[in-house]
């Protein structure tokens, strides 16, 4: 299995008292589909992953399941702190039906994860999957970059078929790519640097953006492997001001303010987490209409 273009880590809308909203959820995943999306990824970080208990998480995957094209990717994600639980949250997600599933790096006992342990427990975690692993580093999440020797090492596993890295720093990206093979996919998680990760090679991306304005991002990636550069770059400038709203400056609240502004269920975020307020709203709002404006005048 490879992992190309463009997936949407869908945020997890919850009800006024702060229980799944499962019915909003189904709405959501089904009007993705209507999209030219390749994908999504469920319980990422913009899936407020780590606020969702494992009950509310092998719900979560099932209900997409059921609603995810069969020719689209449905990705969970499974990182957890020990190697023991995230197998087993990758078992787990595997029989509620995911494809494949995103790791995120350990990363409590930050000066221990070495090399050779972070080889050693995405080894352990792919050895027992039963599904394919992707790697994901979040160095602004976690406070750890994964080594680029063991992304090499890991690689060249069966069961890893590649790396999400969100972070905007192109001189890793670069890394990556150079350590990756075809049957390993680099995709990028910053949608303010989507063109320049995909003109150094990068197969793909899973953005935030992409849960809001799926066809602008998908757009961008179709031009770039049209060699329509020009466009892709103009696309790529109009987009920016959004990203950065709804990832960067207002984060997971202002995903689920936008989120509500383009018809999806939206909803404010689980606590302790508060939701986005009238100015950040107001803001999304506007760029939201701008890039509206916009989209039309590029192709």
């Amino acid at each position: 299995m490879t992992m190309t273009g463009v997936f949407a880590p869908i945020p997890t809308p919850f009800t006024e008292s702060g229980e799944l909203d499962l019915s909003g959820w189904r709405r959501n995943v089904e009007r993705w589909m209507s999209t030219p999306l390749h994908g999504v990824v469920v319980l990422g970080t913009n899936g407020e992953a780590p606020l969702v208990d494992d009950a509310e998480a092998d719900q979560l995957i099932e209900a997409a399941r059921a609603r995810v094209a069969s020719d689209r990717r449905l990705i969970a994600g499974t990182g957890r702190q020990s190697t023991r639980a995230t197998i087993s949250a990758s078992k787990r997600a595997a029989a509620a039906g995911a494809d494949a599933v995103l790791v995120r790096t350990p990363s409590v006992f930050k000066s221990q994860l070495t090399t050779s342990a972070f080889i050693a427990h995405y080894s352990a975690v792919a050895d027992a999957s039963p599904v394919p692993v992707i790697l994901y580093n979040f160095t602004a999440f976690t406070g750890l970059t994964l080594p680029v020797q063991a992304i090499a090492t890991l690689a060249t596993h069966g069961n890893i078929i590649g790396i999400k890295e969100s972070g905007p720093d192109m001189s890793y990206v670069g890394d990556l790519v150079e350590a990756a093979s075809a049957e390993f996919s680099v995709l990028v998680g910053s949608a303010p640097t989507f063109f320049t990760s995909l003109m150094l090679g990068a197969q793909g991306g899973v953005l935030a953006l992409a849960s809001v304005a799926p066809e602008a991002c998908v757009q961008i990636y179709e031009l770039v492997l049209a060699g329509r550069h020009k466009e892709a770059r103009a696309l790529q400038r109009h987009v920016i001001p959004l990203a950065k709203l709804v990832t960067s400056v207002h984060g997971i609240p202002g995903l689920k303010a936008a989120l509500a502004e383009v018809g999806y269920v939206g909803g404010g975020p689980r606590p302790p987490l508060a939701p986005a307020t009238d100015t950040a709203i107001s803001q999304i709002r506007q760029a939201i209409e701008r890039l509206t404006l916009q989209i039309d005048t590029v192709v």
